[in-house]
């Protein structure tokens, strides 16, 4: 787990970085609080460790921008500080600081309190109970194995190839490819709200029994939107409620059920779209063999620019060795 260390005194950096190694950690660095909030934002570590006094920015004015900013990912805020009164110690929390440790560092007192922080942080139950309803969705239907794994994994590989992109979209950071890796499984929750003997049918669906399964795309976006709105913090919400809805468009227009094109489509359903075609393609169903990886890759290039965007065909084609590797793994578990 990355740690961030906030600390503009040389002497009690270097020490504190070295307990924290010592302790199993990667530490990012930053000498003052300005430092420290754009490393907050581009990595998003669970627990940041911060001095009270520092140039540019304090650590309250740290905490408060974090607090401010972390959304639904909670992270676990300690101050050091030589400041022991009440007074001091309300400021800090209200600032949002979670704890306090003083110079000079002692590893064992350390330790104790970075094992208070996972604590808390791992506490957060909102990844577990967002793949317990992604499963009770897809336990309705029995052929589709270990589908809402391999999507997290597809999707992430991605958007971190996307990132990487000379011209990459700026929302793709960090906190995008994680609310992705975490939201992909819901993209079919809305099939929940489907009849069995249409969801369930073997055969071919007909025209009208085809029109009522493509109403998964709004059940989910119903209600995953009205979750959203109980809960204005939770980025993650509006992200599935937007793959829910938009991940059956294509690039052409010629998609459900908004017929959007483009650049209008969500580009985190854009990329899930690529990552549920691939692997309904190379899974066995009850109307198919499994296709290879081969032919699910000429069918996808196939798509470019008409089901798929461009630029995720790209970033598909510089991460298909990672694409194998997931299918391997999932299918033999």
């Amino acid at each position: 787990m990355k740690l961030l260390i906030v600390e503009d005194e040389v002497a009690s950096r270097k020490k504190l970085e070295i307990l924290i190694k010592g302790l199993g950690y990667e530490p990012l660095i930053a000498t003052n609080g300005m430092e420290g909030w754009n490393l907050w934002k581009s990595e998003r570590p669970k627990i940041v460790i911060t001095d009270w006094i520092m140039p540019e920015m304090d650590g309250l004015e740290l905490c408060r921008k974090i607090r401010q900013a972390e959304g639904s990912q909670y992270t676990y805020l300690v101050i050091v500080t030589a400041k022991a009164n009440t007074q001091d110690i309300i400021e800090g929390m209200n600032a949002g600081a979670d704890d306090f440790i003083s110079k000079p560092y002692v590893k064992e007192e350390l330790a104790v309190r970075i094992r208070s922080g996972n604590r808390i942080v791992e506490f957060q139950s909102r990844d577990v109970a967002i793949f317990a309803i992604s499963k009770l969705a897809e336990s309705r239907d029995p052929e589709t194995g270990n589908h809402l794994e391999r999507i997290c994994y597809y999707s992430k590989a991605l958007a971190e190839k996307i990132a990487l992109l000379e011209n990459a979209p700026p929302e793709i950071d960090p906190w995008f490819i994680e609310n992705l890796f975490l939201t992909s499984p819901l993209h079919d929750i809305g099939k929940i709200g489907i009849p069995d003997h249409i969801l369930l049918k073997p055969g071919r669906l007909d025209d009208q029994e085809y029109e009522t399964m493509k109403q998964h795309t709004v059940i989910g976006y119903n209600t995953l939107s009205a979750a959203a709105k109980r809960d204005i913090k939770a980025e993650y919400l509006n992200m599935s409620a937007a793959i829910a809805l938009s991940h059956h468009e294509n690039y052409d227009g010629s998609g459900y059920p908004q017929g959007l094109k483009g650049e209008e489509i969500p580009l985190a359903a854009r990329i899930v779209a690529l990552a549920d075609v691939y692997d309904a393609l190379v899974s066995k169903r009850v109307y198919k063999d499994a296709y290879s990886h081969q032919i699910a890759r000429n069918i996808i290039l196939e798509g470019e620019g008409k089901h798929f965007d461009p630029m995720v065909v790209k970033a598909f084609l510089a991460c298909e060795d990672r694409f194998i590797e997931i299918l391997n793994h999932w299918q033999n578990i």
